[in-house]
């Protein structure tokens, strides 16, 4: 079964799901009805009896795992999550760098960026999670390098928030849609120049690593190899449940990446709590720090938090109000 079965056949935007009565239900799973069967995804680790991820839960998998910060996420699909991210972050700022979200779709729109702004000067959020699948919502109507959106990133520029930008292949979700998308990046990266910015997942393994190894057209290449960009090692979430721990087909693609772009473009990520319906929150961190050996120190050191520390000031910022 795929997301397929959930649209009317040739429309992939929020105008074309079917009514399956949705729900969220127990032991980490999304329950839904079709054509009187009921079936669930299993999003979030079976032992997740409700889908409730507090604060101490993170920092008690960070403290086991070894893991000294984490960033917050705030993709759209877990709800209005800025000011829970910044209770978060307050609560406990030596651990905690908040994202904040909006309704991307609806940047150029003053109710958007009236919440840009509380989500930063009020809240407190130090970066921007943004995802391209929200435009679905509006049938795709408007390209997220739109010129209608430049207030909206002309702000992220003046304020110069990093920005986390999951990139699926929208509209059409194949590889043409996707090398659009990239070169779309490319422009918003050429135009506002102070925003450093990470590729959440980073590239698509079933697109351009269908041989084992990395081969990516040269649009796609000369997005990855700008100055601004990052790439997110982050493959247990997006293939743990095809690969086997300690996935020696994820390391050989991360020496491809290291060998390609170079240890200091790399940031490592695991997307907790969903990561552990493959493996544990350890394993997903573990597979870099104690199976890469074709790393160096130094290269892990990069990869694994100082890459991330530089794009946040995180330890300059936790020392400077002495907290730790």
């Amino acid at each position: 079964m795929t997301g397929t079965l959930l649209f009317r056949d040739g429309d992939n935007s929020w105008a074309g799901l079917k009514n399956v009565d949705f729900r969220v239900g127990i032991y980490g799973q999304l329950d839904f009805t079709i054509d009187g069967e009921d079936y669930y995804v299993q999003y979030m680790p079976v032992g997740m009896q409700e889908i409730v991820a507090p604060p101490e839960l993170m920092l008690a998998q960070m403290t086991y795992a070894r893991v000294d910060h984490c960033i917050l996420q705030a993709g759209g699909g877990y709800g209005a999550m800025n000011d829970y991210n910044a209770f978060a972050q307050n609560q406990y700022p030596a651990k905690f760098t908040g994202l904040l979200n909006i309704d991307e779709s609806r940047a150029h729109t003053e109710p958007v960026l009236k919440e840009l702004e509380r989500a930063y000067r009020q809240l407190g959020l130090r970066g921007v999670y943004y995802a391209l699948d929200t435009f679905a919502r509006y049938n795709f109507d408007l390209e997220f390098n739109d010129l209608r959106f430049d207030a909206f990133w002309s702000t992220i520029n003046g304020w110069r928030l990093p920005v986390f930008i999951e990139a699926p292949a929208i509209p059409d979700y194949d590889k043409a849609s996707y090398i659009k998308n990239m070169v779309r990046l490319k422009d918003l990266m050429d135009r506002f120049k102070n925003i450093q910015w990470l590729l959440v997942m980073g590239p698509p393994v079933s697109r351009f690593a269908g041989s084992g190894k990395w081969e990516f057209p040269d649009e796609v290449l000369a997005t990855y190899h700008h100055d601004n960009l990052w790439l997110e090692i982050m493959f247990p979430i997006t293939w743990g449940g095809v690969w086997d721990y300690p996935y020696p087909e994820a390391q050989a693609l991360i020496k491809d990446m290291r060998d390609k772009f170079g240890a200091s473009k790399l940031i490592w990520g695991s997307d907790i709590p969903n990561v552990e319906r493959f493996c544990t929150y350890t394993q997903s961190v573990d597979y870099v720090r104690r199976n890469c050996e074709f790393l160096t120190a130094t290269e892990k050191d990069k990869i694994l938090g100082k890459n991330l520390d530089a794009m946040f000031k995180v330890s300059e910022r936790t020392k400077a109000h002495g907290i730790g």
